[in-house]
């Protein structure tokens, strides 16, 4: 009953450690799915508009990617940026930018799957009328992307849902330095090895209501994707 009562009163103080870590959390995660988000949506979308030899191969390999063990990601990242790899001269390693690095690759494949999914339904009903206009190949994103707009919302948000969870790669490439790179996830898995159950349920606790947080939206935004499927608004 102390350890609870020590917990709410983290959270309702505004305790400056507490925040600081949620608050680096929700930047790195959110940046990661923005720069994930920019790159997955057109090229989905473009998957999903594609007509040419091996398209469904690569629309196979993208959705394996979705389960991409992220200990394995970090791995690869860490080697990238280490000192020794092609990348270890800018000094990124350890730093809130291999974070973003390593969540954005990790969600990429997310956003890409699940934005093709959506708009390749769309793509079938509007292929005609596309056609009957010649419309251009970016009039023709425009208008999936715009149309299927509930639905990529709702993939986005599951990109973030899944950054804002992720431990195994963040914690090889961040180093869990305290002030720098130490998200809720690592600080969870720290504090508790420590002992420190306060703090650790603390963060679980926020963690979680960001969880159901992210799933309400998403909820909310695959009824509107169902009932504006299909329609030009």
């Amino acid at each position: 009953m102390n350890i609870l009562n020590a917990t709410f009163h983290l959270i309702s103080s505004g305790d400056a450690i507490l925040w600081d870590i949620v608050a680096l959390s929700l930047r790195i995660s959110l940046s990661a799915t923005l720069i994930a988000a920019f790159f997955a949506i057109p090229i989905g979308t473009a998957l999903a508009m594609g007509r040419f030899t091996g398209r469904k191969v690569i629309i196979m390999f993208s959705s394996s990617l979705m389960a991409l063990p992220p200990v394995v990601v970090g791995l690869a990242i860490y080697l990238l940026l280490s000192r020794s790899g092609p990348l270890g001269e800018y000094g990124l390693l350890f730093t809130p930018t291999a974070m973003i690095i390593a969540q954005s690759v990790l969600i990429f494949p997310i956003i890409l799957a699940l934005t093709t999914e959506a708009v390749s339904p769309l793509e079938k009903n509007y292929r005609r009328l596309l056609n009957s206009v010649d419309a251009s190949i970016w009039f023709r994103l425009k208008i999936l992307i715009v149309d299927a707009r509930f639905s990529i919302f709702t993939a986005v948000l599951a990109g973030f849902g899944r950054a804002i969870a992720e431990v195994g790669a963040v914690i090889i490439v961040g180093g869990n330095i305290a002030g720098s790179t130490r998200v809720m996830t690592t600080t969870i898995a720290l504090e508790t090895s420590k002992g420190n159950l306060e703090l650790a349920l603390a963060l679980g606790i926020i963690l979680v209501m960001l969880a159901v947080g992210v799933n309400s939206v998403m909820h909310i935004f695959k009824s509107l994707g169902q009932k504006y499927h299909g329609v030009l608004r």
